[in-house]
């Protein structure tokens, strides 16, 4: 299976969820990590505040920030290749990148509602 990384900037804790306003990217991307964990992905998170070292001893993180500095984080790592910088993947990115189902995410695949039978067509008068 693949593994992917994240790097991020520098936050209060591990996760950024902290404080009185709460962002909502860093909600969705704790969301789906804890997702990916649960159906055996192994994803691996590192802030620059608690985990340092990890930037030091990841070479194309290291480069990176030398390079471009922190604004080029977070960073997506997978596999030991830096795919994706300055934001988080989209939940798309995700399921491309690891080849997973969408359902790995805890979202449902996109194609067609079909009603029970004889659940009517859900007009009150019957007048679709």
């Amino acid at each position: 299976m693949k593994k992917i990384q994240i790097f991020e900037s520098a936050m209060c804790c591990s996760t950024g969820l902290c404080g009185v306003g709460v962002d909502t990217e860093l909600l969705r991307i704790s969301t789906v990590l804890n997702s990916l964990k649960k159906n055996g992905v192994e994803v691996d998170r590192f802030n620059l505040t608690n985990a340092p070292m990890e930037f030091v001893t990841n070479k194309a993180v290291n480069d990176l920030l030398k390079t471009k500095g922190v604004d080029e984080l977070p960073a997506t790592v997978l596999d030991g290749e830096i795919l994706i910088t300055g934001r988080y993947p989209t939940n798309e990115e995700f399921v491309k990148l690891l080849d997973i189902p969408i359902s790995f995410l805890g979202e449902q695949e996109k194609g067609f509602n079909i009603l029970p039978k004889n659940s009517g067509c859900g007009c009150s008068d019957g007048s679709c």
